[in-house]
This record gives structure tokens, sequence and C-alpha cells, in this order.
């Protein structure tokens, strides 16, 4: 039987169909917000994945050309691997679901969205996350929802509830808000500094929204909902947990991990484990469940002396953050560099400068993004935290971080009207112990300053976390968390800024939501810490941008021609423009508007390709001086270029001022002659002259 529910969301109407499409899937949702269509399925395996220690969820977002009329670009006419924007959907679609579900649940989980068709009014992320929490949440999968999210732009400085995809782009906020229960999920965000308190504003607004979106959840739910299957639990036996600690007891594990040097710890871990391993070598049922077991109880003792110590692993205060360091200049020869340290985490930062035409190209279902004239990009190899294994490329985690340092850095680039360059900043991790995100922000911020780049303010990124007890007013937030604090903690809360507002969110938690106190914390102990970073370490670094790009950079040098003259400067299948790069080696682009960005090393060279193009624009007039090279002779006179595809005629009587019969007698081909434009003559053809050019 199909089922069809709707309510207004934000001015348009929000269709729900079920038993309609996927019945054969756990759950499925045939979602349609305004007309973007978007199917969304849950499915689960029948039995655990053995040997894992994880939950193995996959959430996929799926775009299709046909949803906007297209076909994919390239050779092969078929969808192939996800595109970015793809890989962060999924990525935001997994952070507030992925908690609701059971912590020793090991079924295999896949949340499929597809979507189908795209109306501008109404994005198809948006759909795809309210389509996936429906789906698990109609299904037999465990699941401890609904959940659902809102997006809010900022227009004019009015909040926007669900922005169209214009508003979105063009926008000074970028912000999405899950919710479950009365309390805020995630929040992942892209500003144009908007002040802490909008900031604060956005997101309740967004999270009322939720909460009347959950119950119009809810009540699908209670009518079609299927009773959630039973399931093998894969918790660790609190028999085991007390035979641990008879031989390792809490004073011995919190000593082992209360320390600021990560190898040391790992050691210290490695050397319990070998002892527990010993003690249990006859118990195997035991020692196949060892390290989760070792794992938990390393969680509890660093809870434990957080929340009710208010001791932290490597002996900082609550608000304290590590030893920072900060240089630029550390890679010879490339158009930026900068280094970021943070603890035991560090960063460098790559900066290189092209012309606008090497800006990254984007195909997708938006129709207002064609390219990206910036590029973050972040790197995480293996050593960083001393292990061995294989790059394969960049993976989820990678191209997540990469975005997100990417939008903490938008909204204080220049214009490319005030700085032509595509710009591309790669962040590469040379060690990591704890939010390397807000380090790469950090690092390409300097990067940008010393390639150049007229960056309007600095930006720094923090990140924040949370213990919580076992009421909502127990919790503590901790300033700058390392690798071990974000593992066994309740949230990565990350904020990058200037000192005038936000540029970017990006939170994620492991319990059920936080509290409006808990919030609220973390956005000002990320605006101290911020600020602290940028005066004490960053702008001792560097304290500006650089006037001049590097000596290694291509300059570029950009004019406005009249766009009507765009076909003189190309010329007939592109002979004009070709023989001006030719002659001085530069490359030329130009726009429709009549834009022509010209860029080179040589500086000469490329005021001679400037000084061409202002030349083949330039109408012909009466008293205009030009320097021209002589390039054919006729009896009654010599042709002079001025450059490609612009040329005049000299009669043989403005040669000389003395009588000539011939006009070799003076002018041989290849000399470069001065000439006076004398305006046109009776014939209304344009003259020049030689003899009377000053």
């Amino acid at each position: 039987m199909v089922k069809t529910y709707t309510m207004d969301l934000a001015g348009r109407t929000l269709k729900v169909e079920i038993g309609k499409v996927g019945k054969q899937a756990n759950g499925c949702a045939f979602m349609q917000y305004g007309d973007t269509t978007v199917l969304c399925t849950a499915t689960a395996s029948a039995k655990p994945r053995e040997g894992i220690d994880f939950f193995p969820l996959s959430v996929e977002y799926s775009e299709k050309f046909y949803a906007v009329g297209k076909f994919p670009g390239g050779y092969n006419k078929r969808e192939g691997k996800p595109s970015e924007n793809a890989i962060l959907t999924s990525r935001v679609i997994d952070r507030p679901m992925r908690p609701l579900f059971p912590k020793d649940y090991r079924n295999d989980v896949t949340i499929e969205t597809m979507v189908m068709a795209v109306d501008n009014q109404c994005r198809p992320e948006l759909v795809a996350m309210l389509g996936a929490s429906v789906s698990v949440s109609i299904s037999d999968i465990p699941f401890d929802g609904p959940c659902a999210m809102t997006q809010v732009g900022m227009v004019d400085g009015e909040l926007i509830i669900n922005p169209t995809q214009e508003q979105w782009n063009t926008g000074d906020l970028k912000l999405t808000v899950a919710s479950v229960g009365q309390k805020v999920i995630m929040i992942e965000a892209g500003a144009n500094e908007i002040p802490e308190e909008k900031m604060k504003e956005a997101i309740y607004k967004a999270h009322d929204v939720n909460l009347q979106i959950i119950e119009f959840f809810k009540g699908i739910v209670a009518e079609i909902g299927k009773p959630k299957h039973e399931y093998t639990s894969c918790a660790v036996p609190e028999e085991l947990f007390a035979a641990i600690k008879e031989v390792v007891p809490p004073e011995e594990m919190e000593k082992a991990v209360f320390t600021d040097d990560k190898q040391t710890r790992e050691n210290n871990i490695a050397e319990i484990t070998d002892k527990l391993t010993e003690k249990f070598a006859e118990n195997e049922e035991w020692l196949a469940i060892l390290g989760e077991a070792i794992y938990q109880y390393e969680k509890k003792t660093v809870r434990k002396m957080i929340l009710k110590d208010h001791k932290r692993p490597d002996g900082r205060d609550i608000k304290q953050i590590r030893p920072l360091s900060a240089e630029v200049d550390i890679i010879p020869r490339v158009h930026g560099s900068a280094m970021f340290t943070r603890g035991q985490t560090q960063i460098c930062d790559v900066t290189t400068l092209a012309p606008l035409s090497e800006a990254q190209k984007v195909e997708g279902l938006d129709e207002f993004a064609s390219d990206k004239r910036y590029v973050h990009q972040y790197n995480f190899p293996a050593y960083s935290v001393g292990e061995t294994k294989v790059s394969r490329g960049p993976g989820r985690r990678e191209i997540g971080h990469g975005a997100l340092a990417e939008r903490a850095l938008l909204p204080v680039l220049p214009s490319p009207e005030e700085f032509p360059y595509a710009i591309r900043c790669v962040s590469e991790t040379f060690e990591s112990n704890g939010s390397t995100s807000m380090a790469s922000t950090c690092a390409s911020c300097m990067s940008l300053m010393a390639a150049g780049v007229p960056i309007k303010k600095m930006v720094a990124g923090i990140s924040c976390g949370l213990v919580t007890g076992d009421t909502d007013d127990d919790f503590i937030v901790l300033t700058d968390i390392q690798g071990l604090e974000d593992f066994f903690g309740d949230m990565d809360f990350k904020v990058t800024g200037t000192k005038d507002g936000i540029t970017a969110i990006q939170m994620d938690i492991k319990i059920h939501g936080l509290t409006k106190p808990i919030v609220e914390t973390a956005i000002e102990q990320c605006r101290e810490a911020r600020f602290f970073i940028m005066d004490e370490c960053m702008s001792k670094a560097i304290a500006e941008p650089r006037k001049e790009v590097s000596k290694y950079a291509p300059k570029i040098v950009s004019i406005q021609i009249d766009p009507e003259k765009i076909g003189d400067v190309v010329g007939q299948r592109g002979k004009t423009i070709n023989e001006i790069i030719a002659r001085t080696g530069v490359k030329i682009d130009i726009t429709d508007d009549g834009k022509v960005s010209v860029c080179g090393e040589d500086q000469e060279k490329l005021q001679q390709a400037i000084d061409m193009v202002n030349i083949i624009v330039t109408d012909f007039e009466k008293g205009q001086t030009f320097t021209g090279k002589v390039i054919s002779i006729k009896e009654f006179g010599a042709f002079v270029e001025f450059a490609p595809g612009k040329e005049g005629m000299v009669h043989i009587s403005k040669i000389s001022k003395e009588r000539i019969d011939r006009v070799e007698d003076v002018l041989t081909l290849g000399d470069v002659v001065k000439v006076v434009c004398l305006g046109k003559d009776k014939m209304g053809r344009i003259s020049f002259s030689i003899k009377d050019a000053k």
C-alpha cells in the first residue's frame, strides 16, 4: 500500500511517499521537495560482520545528470566516481546519523540517496538528508531517530530557511544544522565573517525548524514504521572488565595515559596489552575482544580524569593550547609556503598561483557552479601517525578536511578583479595528533600571505572537545583537543574565523545531541583560542600579505577592453592572439565581458603583449603616434605593422622630408619606424606619416 505524507516546509511542500518503490530495501522513502526528487533507501545485512570492532555504515549520495537534463562530460557518457560535492554531502548525512545507531551494532548498513530531478529552488542535498533519516527510521534497522536537518542562508543580513541554490551560492552564510530529540547533533557552516551572536541565532532558528520536521517524521514512523529487529550485541562483557582491573588497576591505567607524548602513551598501552594477553592466554573468547576491552578501559579512564578530576592526559589546563610555532618560506622556489605546529600536530602548506584559465572546472547538478578559482587540498600520509600504509589517493576524510579549510579562507580572498590568479593550496600533514584541519587553516593563511596573495584578514582555526556526565549540566568543554581526547570524547567542534567573525564550522559528536550551553561555550572558547593563535603565533611569523608575488610566480596583468573588440584581438581562427603569444611567450585569457588577463614570467614580454592588445583595440585617430615594423614595400609606399593584425600605410610622399624616387632607397623590410596618424585621406582611408612623426 502506498502512503503519502506532506508538510509545509519553508513555504514549499515536502512530500514523502512510502511503499511506492524500493520495497525490498529495509526502508525506502521517495522524497519530493518542490520538483526536486530523491530516492532514499536503507538496507542492513542479516548478520554482523565478523572480525571488526566498529559499526560498518556506508552513506552514498548519488548525482544523476539526467536530473538536470545533461549528459555526463568526457568520453564515457555515464556517471563515474562521486564528485567532491557528492562526497561532502555523504559526510554531512553520515555524521549526525552514525551516533544514533547502537554502539554494539556490527551489521553492515548502507544508506543510499539518489538524486533524480533537481529544481534549483530546492537543494537536492537537503532532500537527501531528510530522506536518509526517514528511510532508516521507518525500517527495522535499530536507530534512535528520527533526526532532521535544515539549511540556513543569509542575504542582505536576513536569515533564510532552506534557501534556493542561487541564494545558497551568493549569500553570506551556508549553514546546515541537524537535530535529534530536543538537541543539536551536527553543525556544518561556511560564512562570510558572521559574528558569533548571529551564528547562534541562525543555529537556533534551524533547530526550531528541525523540531517541526521531527514531529512530522514521528507521525510517519508511528503509522508505518517496522518493529526494530533483534541483533547480536558485540558489547564487552562486564566480567572481562572486572578481570582486567584486577591485573591493571585504575591507577596503573591512569599513569599509562597521563603523558603529553603520543608515542610514549602508545608504548605504555602496548605493554599493558602484552601483560593482559599473557594473563588471558588460555581464554580464546576473551582474547578475541581484548583489544576493544582495553580501548574501553582507556576511554573510561581518560573521561573520568577530565570530567571528575579536571586532568587532561598531557597535563594541560582545560582551556590551554598546546605549544605553538609558525614559520614561512620553508620550501625554496615555490610561490608561497608556511608551516604551523601545535603540539604534535604539524602542517606544511604550499601555495601555487596560476592564470585564471587554470581554475578547476566543476561538473555537477548545480547550474550556478562551473569552476573553482581557489582550491585547497589536504593530504594525510600514514607516516604522520607512525603507521606504514601505501597511499591510494585522497579518501573521504582528506576531501572533507580540505573542503573545510577551503571554506575557512574563501571569505578573505581578493576578488579576481583585484588579484587575477587561480590559487591552489596544498596542506601536507607532517605529524598528526588532533585537529590537522584547523592547523591546515592556519598554515594555509600564512602560506597565502607569504605568496603575496592580498587576503583581507588573517584567519585561524581551533577545535574544542567535550566530555559529558550523566546529566545535561555535567560537562566540560576542552580547548585544542589532541587525538586521544577526540577518540574518547563526545565532540569535535571546529571553528575558523577572523577577529570579526566566523568563516567556517564543522561539528561532529558521538552522543545524542548538544544543549545550548554546550554549543555557546564551545563557540566562545574557540573564539578566544583563535585570537590567541593569531596574536601569539601566526602574526609573529608573518603579519600581513607581501606586497608582491614571488619571483617564481607568474606575473599577471589585466586590462579591460570593449567586448565588441574581442574578435579583433582573437583574429580569424585565433590567428591574431596566437601571433601575440608566439612573439612574447605569454598566456592570454579573455572573458566574455572583455577582461583580458596576460600571464608571463618576463615583465618586458608581458608589457609587450599588453601594448599589442591595446593597439589592436585602439581606433586610429589623427595625431596618434605608433611604433611599428615595415612588413611590405610597394611602389606607392610602405605598410607598417603596429601589432599582429593591426597595420597602416605610409605613402611614399610621407616617408622622408626629401623627395625620394623609390621607397627602397629609405626603407627595408623589418625596419622599426615611428609614425603619426594623419587621419582619413580623400578616399576615406587612414594614412600615416614617418616624416611628420616627432
